[in-house]
């Protein structure tokens, strides 16, 4: 039987940080084109700057700055705030479906 140490629940809890952090980073891109093509716009000032380069490409850009920035606080060692980060994106999800919704409820 394998031995379950500190650093192996250490190692997979990390992982499960940036797996939650890489679904919400999916799910935002998701809610967020459906939201486009209901008619919303970006409420994020940065992404909305983004966005001028066209819907997908800012929406890239913008994921890729959040890759980034979730790759420095690992190696930062700053796991707790990749949690609150998370978080975060989570609440972005859940404005982009009641901002769909809104829409589609009229």
């Amino acid at each position: 039987m394998q031995e379950i140490t500190a650093a192996t629940t250490v190692n997979r809890s990390g992982r499960q940080l940036i797996e939650v952090f890489l679904y919400l980073q999916i799910l935002d891109i998701l809610t967020t084109l459906i939201g486009f093509s209901l008619g919303n716009q970006e409420a994020s000032p940065m992404v909305r700057m983004m966005v001028r380069w066209g819907p997908v490409n800012g929406l890239v850009i913008s994921k890729i700055v959040a890759v980034g920035v979730a790759a420095l606080c690992l190696l930062l060692r700053r796991r707790k705030l990749i949690h609150w980060i998370n978080y975060w994106y989570a609440a972005i999800v859940v404005w982009n479906l009641y901002t769909t919704l809104r829409v589609l409820n009229g």
